[in-house]
């Protein structure tokens, strides 16, 4: 694929699929400053993590996408996604790759869980600069301006400065009006974690099943944490990186008498 300018080559994806609103004013935003191409999920896809179709057929359909940019819809995962987007359609690395804008949190653990931000991460592992960015809005009429604002200016600095090697961005957006967004914050992710309940329950056939339940629970009260910046109407900004390698725990792993 090539495009009809030297601007540069913006990817888009999400894992609330191609008709999502937060994908759209997303879209928008990265029209200004580059030629976007959109691969997305052609349904939701939220909560599927780093997975990747294997035993299943892709599904590719070019589709027009918000009345300008270049857009295709996949039967996947957001990885999938990514990998098709590379591979088959742009067959080089784009300038930069923005995942969303999801339409929910990604903060703190939710990082682990999330398809948008996975979509990104395989950006990162592919050597593209990469963000992923969400909205602390899970409200059907959620007003994304605030967080298109902030992903264009994002993504600016991402295409000007890059972005060390082996790391990518995570942003989320709190939900309040642009004009009452104090700033950005550089954080870290909070040490926070879902407290998870399964509800048993009968169906017609009197057969149980379960249902996922619970509820998020932040024990982290650092002032420098994306949670605290959302709380105080911050966008928080955290590097993450897709070496999981826990470094500190080599010394004390060496110590051990294995041999």
């Amino acid at each position: 694929m090539s495009t009809s300018s030297n601007r540069p080559i913006i990817l888009a994806t999400n894992d609330d699929g191609i008709t999502a609103p937060g994908l759209r004013n997303l879209v928008e935003a990265m029209r200004e400053i580059g030629d976007v191409v959109v691969v997305a999920p052609d349904s939701p896809q939220s909560g599927m993590g780093h997975a990747i179709t294997l035993h299943h057929p892709l599904r590719l359909d070019k589709v027009e996408i918000h009345g300008e940019s270049l857009g295709y819809q996949c039967s996947g995962t957001p990885v999938d996604c990514v990998k098709l987007a590379v591979n088959q359609i742009l067959h080089r690395k784009p300038d930069l790759l923005v995942s969303g804008i999801n339409h929910g949190n990604n903060s703190s653990i939710n990082v682990i869980y999330s398809g948008t931000m996975s979509a990104a991460m395989e950006g990162a592992i592919e050597g593209i600069p990469s963000v992923g960015f969400s909205l602390n809005n899970y409200e059907l009429d959620a007003d994304f301006t605030a967080a298109a604002y902030y992903a264009k200016k994002i993504a600016r600095n991402i295409l000007e400065h890059g972005l060390p090697s082996g790391s990518l961005l995570n942003v989320n957006i709190p939900a309040v009006p642009l004009s009452d967004i104090k700033g950005v914050k550089i954080c870290r992710q909070a040490m926070a974690k879902w407290e998870e309940k399964f509800d048993e329950r009968l169906d017609p056939s009197r057969r149980k099943y379960y249902w996922l339940t619970g509820k998020f629970v932040n024990n982290d009260k650092g002032a420098d944490t994306d949670e605290w910046a959302l709380a105080n109407k911050y966008v928080s900004v955290v590097p993450v990186e897709f070496d999981f390698t826990a470094h500190h725990a080599i010394p004390f792993l060496n110590e051990w008498k294995i041999d």
